[in-house]
């Protein structure tokens, strides 16, 4: 019975999430038996793609967005010390940093245990994660480039 009762919630904001995005009239790719949802934003510079998955399991919306570069082995303590001082300074969501590849992801979840989730709820996790990749993206890019240096990405915020 309880397995049933996720299992319509996990249905529930998928479907709200597809109306919600439907709602915007934006374009997305859609994997139904995973409850998957990919759709790309243009920021003020460099384009964001997003993986929305419901998960049933955890009984969580799980909103990811990985950065289309990586850091250079050079200046990879630079990425990650960066990326920890950004996530020190966001209230909501978190970016992921792999030292091994240089590779940042953002990532925003929550939970729809015992709850329901709302279309803006849904609007919110994609607006202020779209905020806050646009904010930073061209800032890490700058930094592996060598157009910013640390000191000054850390003064910028």
């Amino acid at each position: 019975m309880a397995e049933q009762k996720s299992t319509k919630n996990a249905d529930t904001v998928y479907s709200t999430l597809l109306e919600m995005l439907d709602d915007r009239h934006w374009k997305y790719d859609r994997v139904d038996d995973q409850r998957l949802v990919h759709f790309t934003v243009n920021g003020e510079d460099i384009p964001m793609e997003f993986l929305i998955h419901v998960d049933l399991e955890r009984d969580l919306v799980i909103m990811m967005s990985m950065l289309p570069f990586a850091f250079s082995p050079e200046k990879r303590v630079d990425g990650a010390i960066a990326t920890s001082h950004a996530n020190y300074k966001l209230a909501d969501g978190c970016f992921d940093y792999e030292y091994e590849t240089g590779k940042i992801m953002f990532k925003l979840t929550s939970s729809f245990v015992g709850s329901l989730i709302s279309k803006q709820l849904l609007a919110y996790m994609i607006d202020v994660s779209c905020f806050t990749i646009d904010h930073y993206n061209d800032k890490f890019l700058l930094l592996d480039r060598g157009g910013l240096s640390l000191e000054d990405f850390m003064k910028s915020f």
